[in-house]
């Protein structure tokens, strides 16, 4: 890991506007050379075959086009075949900053990467991360997410819902029953619908969002693809009596745990 020290910090109005509306938006996480370097590991990761990966950790968020073409490719730990995604200045940026907010116990949380392909990048649907987590715990996690590139509304930037952290996890379903990805059942989708704020970022830039946050990208409509580099921080999370029901999961994503 790298021993540079964090160049980004939050100010006070900044750390009280996260915990108020369960997201932020910063114009610069690292520097403009770092996220040239970034993008080009990104672009070899996705132009890598799928057996390059262990099972489950390239998957569809959205089926294919008509064309077949991917249209929400997402990576999981990353890091894990492209190791010097662990030493970037970026990287100690963002866990200074999750340590602002969440506390000196902040720990990673694991990263993914999520590609918006040029023209057909799919959606992401309306959900709140810890949807997609165990259902034995509450969680406290942020999630910083990069884009490599400017990107615009029309490009698919994040989408939020002021003050839902504050919520319980909504109910969800799984948005199609080939695909990977969840979304908020029709109604919660709707009512996130018009209350949504858009970040739009520069390259570099970074929204940080809290695990239950309900947040949004739209498709791609431009010419660029849209890359986007996610990095995960938490504190321990905290075992509940009774699991909640989050009968919208697969059986599959905890059978080992439950056996």
């Amino acid at each position: 890991m790298s021993t540079a020290e964090a160049t980004v910090s939050l100010n006070a109005d900044q750390i009280a506007a996260f915990h108020r509306d369960g997201f932020l938006s910063l114009p610069a996480l690292t520097s403009p050379d770092e996220v040239a370097l970034l993008r080009e590991v990104y672009d070899r990761l996705f132009a890598s075959t799928g057996d390059t990966f262990r099972a489950g950790d390239h998957l569809g968020l959205a089926t294919p086009d008509e064309d077949g073409r991917e249209t929400l490719p997402q990576i999981l730990n990353p890091e894990t075949y492209a190791p010097e995604l662990l030493d970037t200045q970026a990287r100690v940026n963002a866990l200074a900053v999750a340590g602002q907010l969440l506390g000196p116990d902040v720990t990673r949380a694991g990263d993914h990467a999520i590609m918006k392909p040029a023209g057909h990048g799919a959606p992401t649907p309306w959900h709140q991360d810890e949807a997609y987590w165990h259902p034995g715990y509450d969680h406290q996690a942020v999630s910083f997410w990069m884009p490599l590139q400017d990107t615009t509304v029309e490009m698919g930037c994040m989408q939020f819902v002021p003050g839902s952290h504050a919520l319980d996890v909504r109910p969800h379903r799984l948005a199609n029953p080939d695909a990977h990805a969840l979304e908020l059942e029709p109604a919660e989708a709707e009512a996130a619908d018009g209350r949504a704020v858009a970040c739009p970022l520069p390259a570099g830039g970074v929204t940080i969002h809290h695990c239950r946050t309900v947040h949004y990208a739209g498709p791609n409509r431009s010419g660029v693809p849209r890359r986007a580099y996610i990095m995960g921080f938490q504190v321990a999370p905290t075992p509940v009596e009774t699991p909640h029901d989050y009968y919208w999961q697969r059986p599959e994503w905890y059978a080992s745990e439950q056996a």
